[in-house]
């Protein structure tokens, strides 16, 4: 990145001192102070436990802070500073340690300082963080995560088909990607009827994006994403509370988008193809009805058991396309079931997996990134849910192990042989939290990054 973000600054001269602590440094520290500091510290009963953080008093006001962190790996455990410490410039009083941690904190911070300004002002600056060597990658996978987070933000008004096929467009252009886009009609003439088939009802034509980039002697990866940009349910309405936050469940084309940018901007060496398909699914005269057999690209014909597993729709002809360019791997990313927030909550998202190789290294990243991920079961046997008398396949059925057979029916349109990874992600904080403010999140991506690292060699 050519310019620091606004939580960063290079002015250390004018930077008050910020003690970065946790338990093991804590005593040394305090005992290292000053006699009346050392009281302070003691009737504040700060012991530099996680997530805390105590300012130090002087002859003219603050003098200093500590901050106490946890794992100091985890970015997370220094995103409580940026709205905890008095607006300002902070510059870290002890080493950050090596890179690892110098790294996690400069992210951690940047993803505490986040608040989504588009409509409205926040009520205060962040606290900003002195850098004296930027980390470039961090900066690019805080870019990366601001990205997912914004864009899952913004209301379907300003966050529809159209839009993200602007987002692609300029992912396309500044990295020098190759961008090919299939609308309306476009798609039945392309044989993309499931994405269609989802799309047909709104005012916003449905569409596939599609991204190409990279060295064709490097690993191929797909790299596909759910872009419902809302979702009503279809003729199978969603109830109210259902509805409210459906503007996010373009979640999957955000961290799909995002993480393609994130990849052609650290250039690693893949070959990268993006797919997104990108719809409404809207209630209209021509709406998707249950009961309806509809084609996909791979040839297997579906019945629409419920208009609101219309996800899968979109995935399964997106699927069936990146098969169709024999990649090494592919990963899908889709805000997908309900059922995956039941079983892991809201901050776990669920991964499916073909291969035991490829899961094993997301999970390893996902570890090492403190980005986490669980691996759930694709368990065959559950194909019987998705039974169907006329059609090949029923895109819904029964209420049981929902992100299971989710994940099953998605494993139907990947070619036989290609490793497949699928993420079900929620991307979304249902409340505050230190540097997890209400709203769109990314979930998964920066252990998706670290897996493409490792595959990139």
């Amino acid at each position: 990145m050519s310019e620091l973000p606004a939580a960063y600054s290079h002015d250390a001269a004018n930077a008050l001192p910020l003690h970065v602590l946790d338990a093991t440094g804590f005593p040394s520290w305090r005992d290292a102070q000053p006699a009346a500091t050392q009281a302070w510290i003691d009737a504040q009963k700060f012991s530099a436990a996680p997530g805390s953080l105590l300012l130090l008093p002087g002859a003219d006001g603050v003098a200093g802070a500590a901050i106490g962190v946890g794992d100091a790996l985890d970015p997370y455990a220094y995103a409580h500073a940026p709205y905890g410490l008095p607006a300002g410039d902070w510059k870290p009083a002890n080493a950050a340690g090596d890179g690892a941690r110098a790294a996690a904190l400069q992210l951690g911070w940047g993803l505490g300082a986040y608040r989504f300004s588009r409509y409205k002002k926040p009520a205060r600056e962040a606290a900003r963080l002195v850098l004296e060597r930027a980390d470039a990658e961090a900066l690019d996978v805080l870019a990366a995560c601001v990205r997912v987070r914004d864009w899952v933000n913004t209301p379907t008004e300003h966050m529809g088909p159209d839009e993200l096929e602007a987002i692609a467009r300029d992912l396309a252009q500044t990295h020098g990607a190759a961008i090919e886009v299939v609308s309306g009609d476009g798609l039945l003439a392309k044989n993309f009827p499931a994405i269609h088939a989802v799309g047909r009802a709104s005012h916003r034509a449905p569409r596939l994006l599609s991204l190409s980039w990279g060295d064709a002697a490097h690993p191929h990866v797909a790299i596909v994403g759910k872009g419902v940009c809302f979702d009503t349910g279809g003729l199978d309405i969603k109830p109210a509370d259902g509805m409210r936050h459906m503007k996010k469940d373009m979640g999957g084309a955000a961290h799909a988008l995002a993480l393609a940018g994130l990849a052609m901007a650290r250039r690693l060496p893949l070959r990268l193809t993006v797919l997104v398909p990108a719809v409404e699914n809207s209630i209209g005269p021509n709406a998707l009805r249950p009961g309806e057999i509809i084609a996909t690209r791979a040839g297997i014909s579906v019945e629409i058991d419920n208009t609101d597993a219309e996800g899968r729709l979109v995935l399964c002809d997106a699927l069936a396309c990146a098969g169709e360019r024999k990649p090494d791997f592919v990963v899908d990313f889709a805000t997908l079931t309900g059922a995956a927030r039941i079983a892991l909550g809201p901050d776990l998202p669920a991964l499916f997996a073909n291969d035991d190789a490829l899961a094993g290294e997301w999970l390893a990243a996902a570890d090492a990134t403190r980005d986490p991920v669980w691996r759930m079961p694709l368990w065959r046997p559950y194909l019987r849910y998705l039974t169907s008398h006329p059609a090949d396949l029923a895109n819904a059925g029964s209420r049981m192990a929902g992100a299971v057979t989710a994940a099953l029916y998605l494993e139907r349109f990947v070619p036989a042989g290609t490793p497949w990874a699928h993420l079900d992600t929620y991307a979304w904080n249902d409340s505050d939290r230190p540097g997890r403010p209400t709203g769109g999140e990314a979930l998964g991506l920066r252990s998706a990054y670290a897996l493409l690292k490792v595959r990139a060699g």
